[in-house]
């Protein structure tokens, strides 16, 4: 054959492995009646051959679907639920699921539609143009939780309503009388961090509450972030006297900063996250976040790539599930004289 002359088919495929064609469309979906030594001949032709699985071609359910779930960097609350939600939606389903952490390698997209998967489900990752283009000449649908960024009009993704959880968190310490709020978020351009900071903007703005730009830090989601930007916002000439932290990592973060400081939660500073993870309720006090569904964002994504995986079409590109607002222990009103200036 002559890959480079036209279109391998899968027609080429059986006859250079000496089977079916309908022996090696099994092995392209993913089905499990093969032999092990056809399956592996037949795998190692479509990957010497290039085969090309076209785009949404399925013309009926595959039968046992396997999805690989890629995240990026360390396995925290955040992921763990968003990736329980995703294996017990997969359970209800039938399909399996891989999970993985994001890889660049050469052909990647190829060698996981040749290890027998359907579509690739990306936790908070970031894909570039190059490889959506890759997914898209292996054939592969991406569905993406929580993007980072702004997602490719061929993308699919699953998120929350950022904006509304950022306006209710800040509602909430201004209804309790703080007027020093300060936001302590993610990265500057992730589209989750942009939406809770505006939506804590709008809160402040409608309220006739001040915002100084020493009031608003960006970082990343992270502990460590909370620790540092505590330290910066309670070190200022007049700190804040709440802080809405733009996760749940950064709010314990910032919780032990006050502590190290002699502050008490919530007497002398009131804290919020974001996510509501497992994280919040071990917390002392306990945590008040704003809710982030992610077991409902996991399970939501998996069938949205179920439905991509057997060629149907979604009704939308981009799914948001609502937010909501959990008051602990970590809030109260201000005081008169806050010892935050300390």
């Amino acid at each position: 054959m002559r890959p480079n002359a036209r279109r391998t088919t899968l027609a080429d495929i059986a006859q250079a492995a000496g089977v079916s064609v309908a022996t090696v469309s099994k092995v392209v979906n993913g089905r499990g009646d093969v032999a092990p030594r056809t399956r592996a001949r037949v795998q190692e032709l479509l990957h010497q051959h290039r085969y090309l699985a076209p785009v949404f071609r399925h013309t009926e359910a595959i039968e046992s679907p396997t999805i690989e779930v890629q995240f990026q960097g360390g396995l925290k609350s955040y992921v763990a639920e968003a990736l329980e939600g995703i294996v017990d939606s997969a359970a209800e389903s039938g399909a399996s699921v891989v999970v993985s952490k994001a890889s660049r390698a050469p052909h990647w997209a190829r060698n996981l539609v040749s290890a027998g998967r359907h579509a690739v489900i990306a936790v908070t990752s970031v894909y570039t143009a190059a490889h959506l283009n890759e997914l898209a000449r292996a054939g592969l649908p991406l569905v993406v939780l929580d993007p980072l960024h702004l997602p490719d009009s061929r993308v699919n993704s699953v998120g929350a309503t950022n904006f509304a959880g950022g306006l209710a968190a800040t509602q909430h310490l201004l209804f309790l009388g703080h007027r020093r709020v300060a936001y302590l978020g993610g990265p500057t351009m992730a589209v989750c961090n942009q939406a809770r900071m505006h939506g804590y903007r709008a809160a402040m703005e409608a309220e006739g509450a001040q915002v100084p730009d020493a009031y608003v830090q960006p970082g990343e989601f992270t502990y460590e972030t909370g620790l540092l930007g505590a330290a910066a916002l309670l070190g200022l000439p007049e700190p804040p006297t709440a802080i809405f932290a733009g996760n749940d990592e950064i709010a314990l973060g910032v919780i032990e900063t006050a502590r190290a400081r002699g502050l008490r939660i919530p007497e002398d500073l009131s804290v919020v996250g974001f996510d509501d993870t497992n994280l919040a309720q071990m917390t002392s006090p306990p945590l008040t976040t704003v809710r982030q569904p992610l077991r409902e964002m996991g399970g939501a994504a998996l069938r949205t790539a179920l439905r991509l995986a057997n060629g149907e079409k979604v009704e939308s590109h981009h799914i948001e599930l609502a937010t909501e607002l959990v008051v602990r222990a970590s809030t109260a009103p201000p005081r008169e004289e806050t010892s935050a200036r300390r």
